[in-house]
């Protein structure tokens, strides 16, 4: 019979936000670096079916994966740093959990039991968990959201206690938790991690590993005293500093223990024949550390007060930096602003990332007419390709009303419309176009020259795939219009009716292209998107 993978149960204590993805992730470098391979498993307590309609504001972006997945943003971490492409599987809620349960007891599943949150949903988040595994690989990571404190997080660790106990040499505790700092004394204090570990035990969960996130080195002493309060050998309370980069952060764990600690607990593991991904790691980190001059880049949104609404986005934009041997600076943008020109004026390159509403929709076109008529290397993506369509129709087709139904729904000139099929859909979650779809470039293209140039592998003739989130596109009524006007669409839907890419001649502009799709979720630190390479080459010239 076949063994379910080591897995590593990730939680943590007393704050949220505490780097508990960014821990998964480098877990599962560390782990392939070894030569194992490893799949990682985001479980989010809060009760959306999934993580499409919550606000960027208060959850950070959706990542969709290649199935169509909306998902929660760790997701993206768990890509970039693993260089895999995970599915629906890897990510699952409360919500989505209660509303199985519910269906299974109307399909009469349960036989007429009394349905109860013991055994039936935490049976439900063990199956989510074995699902996940299906693919056998050598590691199974599971992160579970939100802190170990919180009331809709009980259940998950209960049915991670019992997996534990279920599975107990192939299961093992990794609990993430905080040094505190005295002020104004700057003096450590180790009561809160005593405390985290405590609640954690309280619900029958012993964590076999502790990363404690730290300022400084932890002292001799204080970690005896976190050993003696929580059970945990010192040998296995790992250090977790801040680094300049995510991406050193590995190694930084590497370096305190965490490797060996991991191993440790795994006594029965061999070495394996897999291949190390131990140099080209190494090698992306090496060209970080090269790096000298620096390229301005624009991101030209309403949400960028929060860095993570566009965190894909900016992580791509620093690996194409990193490729081309230069640092990348975000400058946030608010398209509200009135002076977004001059804004613009002052950056090396420009970005309008996807998003939905009206707001500083205006403000976004100014961005990509100045963008445009002063040569300033110009990408969009998806609500990005919209507006640049906008003002194209307005400024070279002469289409002065032209606007987008998602603004106006009564406006003549709707030069960006539903998707065929969705104009009588009232439910918001889960009905948008989602997921790999494939799209034709067209021969000579800048888009074609930039996909050839960076992943030539992925070009199977003319045809390329990228991932989606959308329900607007390009009014096919609109497309000879504004390629008379000058505007090349420069891919295609294999049916030859939808708009994926848009761009202006290479003799006309460095660099102006747009996509419908979300190119960033396919961006790696040792492999970068060839949209974002292709910027950031473009301000190089």
């Amino acid at each position: 019979m076949q063994q379910r993978p080591r897995t590593i149960i990730i939680t943590g204590g007393t704050v949220s936000g505490i780097g508990k993805g960014i821990t998964a992730a480098s877990i599962g470098r560390l782990l392939m670096n070894q030569g194992f391979s490893v799949l990682p498993v985001k479980a989010d307590p809060y009760l959306n079916q999934d993580a499409g309609t919550m606000n960027p504001f208060q959850h950070g972006e959706v990542f969709v994966t290649e199935d169509g997945a909306e998902t929660d943003l760790d997701l993206g971490h768990y890509e970039r740093f693993l260089d895999v492409n995970v599915d629906k599987t890897s990510n699952f809620t409360g919500g989505s959990v209660y509303q199985a349960v519910m269906e299974h007891e109307r399909d009469g599943e349960y036989l007429g039991k009394t349905i109860q949150l013991i055994p039936h949903v935490t049976d439900e988040i063990k199956r989510r968990i074995d699902l996940a595994s299906k693919p056998n690989p050598d590691f199974l990571t599971v992160e579970i959201g939100g802190t170990v404190g919180d009331i809709e997080a009980l259940l998950f660790i209960e049915a991670a206690r019992q997996y534990r106990t279920e599975h107990p040499s192939r299961v093992i505790s990794v609990h993430v938790v905080k040094m505190d700092y005295l002020y104004p004394s700057d003096e450590a204090k180790t009561k809160p991690i005593q405390h985290a570990v405590t609640l954690l035990r309280s619900y029958g969960l012993q964590p076999d590993i502790l990363i404690v996130r730290c300022k400084r080195e932890i002292s001799p002493s204080d970690r005896e005293k976190i050993s003696l309060f929580t059970g945990v050998p010192v040998s296995r309370i790992v250090a977790a500093q801040d680094a300049e980069s995510l991406y050193e952060i590995p190694a930084k764990l590497d370096a305190h223990g965490m490797t060996k600690a991991v191993l440790e607990c795994f006594p029965d593991v061999h070495p394996t024949n897999g291949k190390s991904h131990r140099e080209e790691w190494a090698t992306m980190l090496k060209k970080c550390k090269d790096r000298k001059d620096t390229v301005k880049v624009g991101l030209v949104g309403k949400y960028i007060d929060h860095s993570d609404a566009y965190l894909s986005v900016i992580e791509a934009v620093h690996h194409a930096g990193i490729a081309h041997g230069v640092h990348t600076k975000i400058v946030p943008i608010n398209s509200e602003d009135s002076n977004v020109a001059e804004q613009v004026r002052k950056v090396d390159a420009i970005i309008i990332p996807g998003g939905f509403g009206n707001r500083g929709i205006e403000g976004k076109i100014t961005a990509i007419t100045t963008a445009r008529t002063e040569k300033i290397p110009f990408m969009g993506i998806c609500l990005g390709l919209q507006t640049a369509v906008i003002e194209a129709a307005r400024n070279l087709a002469k289409i002065p009303t032209a606007t987008s139904s998602e603004f106006d729904e009564k406006a003549k000139e709707q030069v960006i419309a539903f998707l065929p099929g969705q104009e009588g859909l009232r439910r918001k979650g889960g009905t948008m176009r989602l997921g790999s779809y494939p799209a034709v470039l067209t021969k000579g293209s800048l888009a074609e020259k930039i996909y050839k140039q960076y992943r030539p592998d992925e070009l199977q003739g003319q045809t390329i795939s990228e991932r989606h989130r959308h329900r607007y596109e390009v009014n096919p009524d609109y497309h000879e219009a504004l390629t008379k006007a000058g505007l090349v669409i420069s891919g295609m839907s294999p049916d030859g009716h939808l708009a994926e890419f848009i761009e202006l001649p290479e003799k006309t502009h460095p660099y102006f292209i747009a996509t419908q799709a979300h190119p960033e979720f396919r961006s790696r630190p040792n492999k970068p998107h060839p949209l974002f390479a292709g910027l950031i080459a473009a301000t190089r010239k």
